[in-house]
């Protein structure tokens, strides 16, 4: 076999092998956009800027800005949970800001936050003299917690809707607020893991029961599969939510 010959066959091997690889991205890309959230007509709505509230796509995602007072701090940062597209959010994004809070959604890389950890920069990089928490539901709060773990000096506390801080994410030795809030009719937390997962936050951790709230209604995207029917509607089990969020910021507040 001559070199020509040697060099057309791995040619087109190579060229075989790359077409392969673009094929299976596109087959895995179809795949998972196949089984991911979207976010209802409600939500929908509501990632519209109005009277009340400026929606931006900023780099990294979404800003939420209140257009009727001034900000208050902390500013909030929000990772969504895993295969939920970001406008899932935009109603819960949107009461935080109507009380005055800058608030974040991140934009995750095929709606995972697993390929997003560090989408927090850009934001903190936005408004670098003010003071910021970080949180996620499910996937996207574990990775917020990583994020954290990592950026203790720049954060005041994280908060975790149906998710728990693993050991890469610990924040036993931080000082930093850390707030848990989970729904009493959830069916896809691990209740199990959730629980020994406490041994990675701080003591004086805060946990905070939504009686009847299940795991999609954190957000705004139908049942998700293996979830249980809510006892409560989504606009109940969002504002509870929101209300525990403003009563741990206040304390956070207070502490300064």
């Amino acid at each position: 076999m001559t070199k020509k010959t040697k060099s057309s066959k791995w040619k087109k091997i190579l060229l075989w092998g790359c077409l392969i690889l673009v094929i299976g991205a596109i087959g895995l890309w179809m795949y998972l956009n196949s089984i991911t959230y979207n976010p209802t007509q409600q939500a929908e709505l509501a990632f519209q800027s109005d009277s009340q509230v400026k929606v931006t796509e900023v780099k990294g995602g979404f800003k939420f800005e209140t257009e009727m007072g001034n900000i208050k701090e902390p500013n909030i940062i929000f990772y969504p949970g895993g295969l939920v597209e970001p406008e899932s959010y935009s109603p819960f994004a949107r009461e935080l800001a109507k009380l005055g809070h800058r608030t974040y959604i991140a934009d995750m890389p095929l709606n995972l936050a697993i390929f997003g950890q560090n989408k927090a920069d850009s934001f903190l990089k936005e408004y670098p003299d003010e003071s910021f928490v970080i949180g996620g539901h499910s996937l996207g709060g574990s990775f917020a917690a990583r994020y954290a773990a990592e950026h203790t000096e720049e954060l005041e506390g994280v908060f975790f809707l149906a998710s728990y801080a693993d050991e890469t994410g610990s924040l036993i030795d931080t000082d930093l607020s850390v707030l848990q809030i989970t729904g009493t009719s959830d069916g896809v937390l691990n209740r199990e893991v959730w629980e020994s997962s406490k041994t990675n936050l701080p003591a004086h951790t805060s946990y905070v029961s939504v009686e009847g709230g299940n795991h999609g209604q954190f957000g705004s995207y139908g049942k998700q599969k293996g979830d249980n029917d809510p006892a409560i509607d989504e606009e109940e089990q969002r504002q509870e939510v929101v209300n525990a969020i403003e009563e741990w910021i206040t304390e956070i507040n207070s502490q300064r």
